[in-house]
């Protein structure tokens, strides 16, 4: 075996895997293994899965299936499942995939240079055994910290004589692409119990990370050309519960737009329940912090949502996009919602889409329902047959393609800053994201007349156009610099 073995990372899934990814390189690259790019070009190839929901999860073994190929192809030796789906099903997995040589969950994640040794030189590792991981910390939130030694993926958690950080605390991360924007993990787990959705059996109760770790995070992805952050968690509005201070996300706002480097605060995952006017006006009134509100809503029945063991409904809804809108009229909303769950009826459809017409989002992901292992709804009556799951899908989605068109062309004469991303040698064509545009899923903006821009150049444009979701803007401005760039953030307000 070489000195310097060779592993790729390949992600699925969310944003919050991609920092699990840039984690686990760091730990591999601090114990001697080179990353690299292309899993065909990789001694070992490892696949961080996605176990959500049922899509996910197929694209997770058909990614396992294709890497499996590349031992016969390429130069591949092994492959390793680590991720959410080897977290959840483990030695099953295993046994029903004999493509990959190891499924490996968190807790073997500090140990992954050891594993992957082992496989490389003919070993095995025994397949992981799911549990409950809510079982792991105690009940009460303020009893967690520093109750024991549970895996935490995205966390940095590594004993100091793995790293040697030139000053304060390590950060276990190594950046696996050069996106002027990056993920950085708030928090893990989650202690609400939705009916649907199985992530806390295999993420684990509620945990805040450190300020001071968020914080010195920020500063390490600035110095490496990061200009927005993108906060995640499973449920970022519970931020500081644990620590003893529930407003503790207020707090920590303004001291991640103040990061030298860093131009813009993205804050995702808000659950409508726990939204407070206080953090409504920090993120209304920080400069940096974009006026961006990514709301779990999920249905917008009130029966229907507490079948589903959510709160609130289309009116109580609307009464909070009203506060937000009272203090950022032109603020970007985005949600997401599910169809077909059981005991839905044509009136919970009808109340749902009057919902999404009255709200005005930019961007609404739909749906379909499906039974999770585990979950509480898997064992509920009134199960809709799949065509008529489907149909519904379609329906909804349908509407919710006009409406965000109609929103996105509601935008035109708007002022925006835009965060270059992308400049096609080939067309000239420049694009990126307005304020309003949350990575990869909630479309773009192309810019009209920008001169030259470089990734990473933050813009003020005029909104001229739409075409979907996507704007089409002129630029009125060039390349802002510091106080300029800040101004450029804040001025749209």
């Amino acid at each position: 075996m070489p000195t310097e073995p060779s592993v790729a990372l390949v992600t699925l899934g969310c944003t919050r895997n991609e920092v699990d990814s840039e984690e686990l390189a760091g730990r591999l690259q601090q114990q001697g293994w080179r990353l690299v790019a292309d899993a065909a070009d990789a001694d070992v190839a490892v696949v961080n899965t996605c176990g959500f929901v049922e899509q996910a999860k197929k694209d997770s073994i058909d990614t396992l299936l294709e890497a499996g190929e590349l031992k016969e192809t390429g130069r591949t030796q092994a492959v390793v499942a680590v991720g959410c789906l080897a977290e959840r099903y483990g030695a099953d997995l295993a046994a029903e995939l004999p493509e990959a040589d190891a499924v490996l969950g968190f807790d073997s994640y500090a140990d992954m240079s050891e594993h992957l040794r082992t496989i490389l030189d003919g070993g095995s590792v025994t397949p992981h055994v799911p549990r409950d991981r809510r079982t792991l910390l105690p009940l009460a939130p303020a009893a967690r910290p520093g109750a024991g030694a549970v895996s935490l993926p995205g966390h940095g958690q590594a004993p100091l004589s793995q790293v040697a950080p030139a000053s304060g605390p390590p950060v276990l991360r190594a950046r696996l692409g050069e996106a002027p924007w990056a993920p950085l993990k708030i928090a893990s787990g989650c202690d609400r119990r939705c009916a649907f959705c199985a992530i806390p059996t295999f993420r684990g109760a509620f945990v805040s990370r450190q300020p001071d770790e968020i914080l010195t995070e920020a500063r390490w992805l600035a110095e490496r050309g990061v200009r927005e952050l993108f906060l995640v968690s499973e449920n970022t509005t519970s931020y500081g519960k644990d620590l003893g201070d529930l407003t503790l996300l207020e707090r920590l706002l303004p001291e991640l737009a103040a990061v030298s480097g860093i131009e813009r605060v993205r804050v995702s995952y808000l659950q409508p329940a726990e939204i407070r006017p206080s953090l409504l006006e920090v993120m209304a009134h920080t400069p940096g912090v974009v006026p961006y509100f990514d709301i779990s809503f999920q249905h917008a029945s009130g029966p229907l949502l507490r079948r589903m063991r959510r709160f609130g409904d289309r009116e109580s809804f609307l009464g909070l996009l009203g506060q937000v809108r009272e203090r950022l009229p032109e603020a970007g909303v985005r949600t997401n919602v599910i169809v077909g769950f059981p005991g839905e009826t044509e009136e919970d459809v009808t109340e749902l889409m009057s919902f999404l017409e009255q709200a005005r989002l930019d961007v609404v992901g739909v749906f379909g329902y499906s039974d999770e292992d585990g979950t509480e709804a898997q064992q509920h009556a009134g199960k809709h047959p799949e065509h008529v799951i489907a149909e519904r899908v379609n329906r909804v989605s349908a509407w919710v393609e006009e409406l965000s068109a109609q929103r996105a062309a509601d935008r035109i004469g708007q002022c925006v800053s835009v965060l270059v991303e992308e400049w096609d040698p080939e067309t000239g064509e420049v694009s990126g994201r307005a304020e309003q545009q949350g990575p990869d899923v909630d479309g773009t903006t192309t810019l009209l007349a920008g001169g030259h821009l470089e990734v990473g150049d933050l813009v003020r444009a005029e909104v001229c156009d739409s075409a979907g979701v996507d704007l089409i803007a002129r630029v009125l401005e060039g390349r802002q610099n510091g106080e300029d760039r800040t101004k450029a953030v804040t001025g749209a307000r």
